[in-house]
């Protein structure tokens, strides 16, 4: 580490002087010369200044000029400022559409590839948050506190979570411009510990420059009970629609955006908008509806290497990848099809990529709906911006894939013999499911790894396709291809230019950071003798760097080279193991131009090419420095510990809840895990007798709840589905003052972290009672995060901690809460 270290501070004292010297000349020459800065114009200057009024006022209006009503106009869009469109879906791999050589049906993404343009040399972050970041923003996610998903923030510059107010997005650029914006579905843009009902909600999509937000705030969401928004409310979806069908969220997110985008156009038609739609789909929990779950019977029984191969074949016939590129082999770390290992579960395995592929197939086809509902008069005008992907495909499930994606997030490993759980319901209500690696790197073709993987285009390059009738003139009879390279920090860029809006300086009196993206708008013309524009255009995204988890590359387009200098510091199916020190991480070298996929390593094919090499490396200390790349972390489950970011909760020991406190996100909801604690309900129990929950923690994919049920006080701890009982023995008393409690004794150490055992016992009045287990022994418990549902009081929303009232869910209390007080255990004061 040293060694890198020394590198940095050398890259940076020769830049920093160097650019510091040039800037002082620059400024002795403007003020020699008598250069003068212009005024800003109204664009640069947001929000724009309120007009001034143009008329005469008397001493009444009878003695005064006519109403000025220019005073009372909002700003307006430039004259034919085309609708923006933005779709992005989550977790969909290179090759996973048949858009782009997959098995999986695309019908929207194939009639937009007839229609658009398609670009095969765009590029993502690797991660989530940080894509989405950069893509409302036009910065490096770095630059703006987005190094890593919300959930992982620290307190470095680069890696807060926050998206700083010098960066205003796209949106909010949109919105003093006279467009109408909204967006549906997936965030994960909220710091955690910001969830809350509390806020503070100036980085809630409201915040962030959007009229209307319907969604979800977190990573990833249960399709059939998602924690849902609307705009900064909690609102519970209900377990059917209005014409009888189970509620399934994708379905939900689109007809509200076809609902808004009607209204937008019956009330303003003259108004433009920008609609960003980013469902969260295909991110684990993969599930969709029940009339898509057996359109794949059989179709992936061959394995996912032989899946690999048939779509590099198939992308070679398509022409979405160069003819010269190569098929990159299987890392080291992902095992074979073939392996003994799986004799017994090839089925299961096949099935997983069955789900995943019908999930992606409705998902587009959602899209397509919203797409459909554009208005007639106005789809000329509306410019679609398709990314398939914030990342390449998710090696979230681990070597096998997994029930339960919360028991991978805490840092725990599945067996196969663990999957026998959910072999029968794969995909359905219950389940929070995520298929094996092994598919996911199937559907990266031709490219290396997967998503979280910054260095290598298994996790940054997703296919684009852009749509934009009015511009883009297509015949539907030839797809058109373009492959200059592009990052995902450059849509930003492209929506200024093509809606004829400038990028202000200032936004809420604050000056603002340059946007780090280029346009690429100049890859839209279909003029064939013009060099500088259309498919032959050379690039304008001359140098990208690249980093997550450690994982870091550095992109330079030079002369007749495209070159690209990438290293694996750690794998995605190997997240929880220790890593290397930084400096003994191994670099590769690949020339771009040549090698579309990464295939070949010049490294140490000659002098020069060494020498290259230590040249990238060192452009990306400068370029690492530049955006706040630094300190590079690759830290997993420890970043994850809530206890790790500011929260309301933070040092305090003592809670008090009210009846109706609820959905109350773990980021900022008392942290009981690892620690012993104890929990008093003060409530009045009617002489007819009460049930339901009096408080819940969590969902079906872990927490624990306190609930009545037939006349009993019950606990039940929820270990990633494997459920755990406490019972009374004697029934609850009926009055106006009853207390009903529960003890819980870690058995670790405080605060380690690591799960440990824990007793619980139940209490009534204050007194301890029997139950129907003698020993109460939980084996196991949750390290560090229960799930991405909420704490509740007088009920369990969302999904059902405990199976016992599963089909009463939510299970709400019928008698009455005075409080509920939760005790925490201080701790040691060594760990102070």
């Amino acid at each position: 580490m040293n060694n890198l270290n020394s590198s940095y501070t050398r890259c940076k004292k020769k830049t920093v002087p160097r650019l510091k010297r040039f800037l002082n000349l620059l400024l002795v020459v403007l003020f020699s010369l008598g250069v003068l800065i212009p005024p800003a114009s109204a664009q640069e200057i947001l929000p724009q200044p309120d007009p001034e009024f143009k008329g005469e006022i008397g001493v009444t209006y009878e003695t005064s000029g006519d109403p000025d009503i220019s005073i009372l106009e909002s700003p307006e869009a430039p004259e034919d400022a085309p609708n923006i469109i933005l779709v992005l879906l989550d977790d969909v791999g290179f090759s996973s559409a048949e858009t782009f050589g997959g098995s999986i049906h695309t019908p929207t993404l194939n009639k937009l590839a007839r229609r658009g343009l398609t670009y095969n040399r765009f590029h993502t972050t690797s991660l989530c948050s940080p894509t989405r970041a950069a893509l409302l923003t036009g910065r490096n996610h770095h630059s703006v506190g987005s190094g890593v998903i919300q959930e992982l923030g620290t307190g470095y510059p680069g890696y807060t979570g926050l998206i700083p107010k010098s960066t205003a997005t796209i949106a909010e650029i949109l919105q003093e411009n006279g467009y109408s914006t909204a967006w549906f579905g997936k965030n994960h843009n909220v710091p955690d510990n910001q969830t809350s009902m509390v806020g503070p909600f100036d980085r809630w999509p409201n915040g962030l420059g959007f009229d209307y937000f319907y969604g979800f705030i977190s990573g990833e969401t249960d399709q059939w009970h998602p924690a849902l928004y609307e705009n900064q409310n909690p609102i519970n979806p209900p377990a059917t629609t209005s014409d009888g069908e189970v509620y399934n969220l994708t379905r939900d997110l689109a007809d509200k955006a076809i609902s808004w985008m009607r209204n937008q156009h019956s009330i303003a038609p003259e108004r433009p908008f920008f609609l960003y739609f980013a469902p969260g789909a295909t991110h684990s929990p993969h599930q969709p509806p029940a009339e898509y779950r057996d359109k794949y019977d059989g179709a992936f029984n061959e394995g996912w290497d032989k899946e690999r191969d048939k779509i590099f074949d198939r992308q070679k016939k398509l022409k979405i990848i160069p003819d010269h590129a190569e098929l990159t082999p299987r890392p080291e770390g992902i095992p074979g099809w073939d392996e003994e290992q799986f004799n017994d579960y090839r089925e299961l395995l096949a099935n997983q990529m069955e789900i995943y592929a019908a999930f992606l197939e409705y998902t587009d086809v959602e899209v397509g709906r919203v797409l459909d509902a554009i208005p007639r008069k106005e789809v000329d005008n509306t410019m679609i911006i398709y990314i398939v992907g914030d990342n390449g495909a998710a090696a979230g499930g681990s070597l096998y894939g997994v029930c339960n994606t919360f028991k991978n997030i805490n840092g725990l490993k599945t067996t196969l013999e663990d999957l026998q759980d959910c072999k029968d319901n794969w995909g359905e209500p219950g389940t929070s499911p995520a298929y094996a690696v092994g598919w996911a790197w199937a559907t990266d073709a031709p490219f290396r790894w997967t998503k979280e993987v910054a260095s290598y285009f298994g996790g940054t390059r997703n296919p684009m396709i852009i749509k934009w009738p009015k511009v883009i003139k297509k015949t539907p009879l030839k797809r058109e291809l373009r492959d200059q390279f592009h990052h995902v920090i450059d849509i930003a860029p492209t929506i200024l230019e093509v809606t004829g809006i400038e990028e202000p300086e200032i936004v809420n009196s604050i000056q603002q950071q340059p946007m780090q993206g280029v346009s690429l708008a100049y890859t839209f013309s279909d003029e064939q003798d013009n060099p500088e524009k259309g498919e032959n255009a050379e690039g304008t995204h001359k140098t990208q760097y690249f980093e997550l988890y450690g994982n870091r590359g550095i992109y330079r387009e030079e002369e007749e080279h495209e070159w690209m200098a990438s290293t694996l510091h750690r794998s995605p199916v190997s997240k929880n193991e220790p890593t290397p020190p930084f400096d003994e991480d191994e670099w590769e070298l690949f020339d771009l131009k040549t090698d579309f996929s990464q295939a070949n390593d010049l490294s140490e094919s000659s002098t020069d090419h060494a020498k290259k090499l230590e040249e990238l490396k060192e452009l990306f200390l400068i370029e690492g420095g530049k955006y706040n790349v630094f300190p590079l972390d690759d830290r997993f489950t420890e970043r994850g510990d809530v206890s790790n970011r500011p929260s309301f909760a933070a040092g305090r020991y003592e809670f008090e809840f009210y009846e109706g406190a609820v959905r109350l996100p773990e980021g900022v909801a008392p942290d009981v895990k690892n620690k012993t604690h104890d929990l008093t309900a003060e409530v009045t129990i009617p002489e007819t007798g009460a049930e339901g929950v009096l408080l819940a923690f969590g969902g079906e994919v872990g927490g624990y709840s306190f609930y009545i049920l037939d006349d009993k006080l019950h606990y039940t701890y929820n270990y990633f589905g494997s459920q755990k009982h406490v019972i009374s023995e004697e029934p609850v008393p009926k009055g106006d003052d009853v207390k009903l409690g529960f003890h819980f004794q870690y058995l670790g150490d405080y605060g380690d972290g690591k799960g440990k055992a824990a007793r619980v016992s139940l209490s009534i009045n204050d007194e301890k009672i029997a139950t129907e287990n003698k020993i109460n022994l939980i084996r196991k418990t949750v390290p560090a995060r229960f799930s991405l549902e909420t704490q509740d009081v007088g009920m369990d929303l969302l999904t059902p901690v405990s199976v016992k009232y599963e089909d009463n869910s939510p299970f709400t209390f019928t008698g009455t809460i005075k409080k509920v007080t939760i005790n925490i255990e201080e701790p040691p004061e060594e760990t102070l």
